[in-house]
């Protein structure tokens, strides 16, 4: 995952990581939960035996849980789901949502389930967390994945209108994904106060994330004529119109759903 490294997770003998503020709501993260079953699906249904997901850092409130099993059971039937929280306050509300195939345990970063789960979800959790410590926190997380498993880190506002994400495999970053509902949208660049904390400070000139946001909004000022038909063909041919300068690595059919997937090479930080 490369040299970057800074403080890393906090705690010793007991769960790694600080308690976030768990604000949370009902289908927050409905946009990332989609693009998750979207495009793991493959390794969901090839996986040998029941594959766990964990909701690391769920909140205040088990919503995001209950809803990843029940997306993900749309794409197989036995997928199981781990919400992990570091405040035992959390775990024990939780507790009446518990049933078959949803559980809900103390811990944090360390990830404390059995094996290696197919896909670990961390979102708003390391928000609050200074740049240096994401570096960490990421080799952490990643070292936990199955093969071919898969995390996915990133913000989104309180209701889920705008989300920006990381997905990584055990390897360490692979893609970074923008999504909105598009009517909330003025330009592209409103997506930039969602950026993962290891993208967010890295909005200024001279970084690739910004000259990114910066030609997304150029090509969202070029596509106006299509704002008519709608927001989502404006979207559609604005996206299209970045393909020639950088790796989108997604198509149409996402592009559709008002998200975009960008490799993650093309917009890391710079040393």
């Amino acid at each position: 995952m490369g040299s970057r490294r800074g403080g890393g997770p906090t705690g010793r003998g007991g769960p790694e990581g600080d308690v976030t503020r768990g604000t949370t709501n009902p289908n927050r993260l409905r946009r990332m939960d989609r693009w998750i079953a979207a495009t793991h699906a493959p390794a969901l249904r090839r996986h040998d035996g029941p594959p766990v997901a964990v909701d690391l850092g769920y909140g205040a409130a088990p919503w995001t849980a209950v809803e990843l099993l029940a997306r993900l059971r749309r794409e197989r039937a036995d997928a199981r789901v781990v919400g992990v929280e570091i405040d035992p306050e959390r775990v024990a509300a939780a507790q009446p949502y518990a049933r078959d195939g949803l559980a809900f345990v103390r811990g944090g970063f360390e990830v404390p389930v059995a094996g290696r789960p197919l896909l670990i979800r961390a979102a708003n959790v390391l928000r609050q967390y200074d740049e240096p410590r994401v570096w960490p926190v990421w080799e952490r997380l990643c070292g936990r994945l199955a093969e071919d498993g898969l995390l996915v880190e990133g913000t989104c506002d309180e209701i889920g209108r705008r989300h920006v994400w990381v997905a990584l495999g055990p390897e360490g970053p692979r893609t970074v994904t923008f999504a909105a509902r598009l009517g909330s949208l003025e330009r592209p660049s409103d997506l930039a106060e969602r950026l993962p904390k290891a993208l967010i400070h890295r909005n200024v000139p001279g970084e690739p994330v910004h000259a990114f946001l910066r030609d997304f909004d150029a090509a969202w000022a070029a596509a106006a004529p299509y704002a008519p038909l709608s927001a989502r063909q404006r979207w559609t041919r604005a996206v299209r119109a970045l393909t020639g300068n950088w790796p989108v690595v997604d198509g149409p059919r996402r592009w559709r759903q008002g998200e975009v997937t960008v490799a993650w090479r093309a917009l890391a930080p710079r040393d």
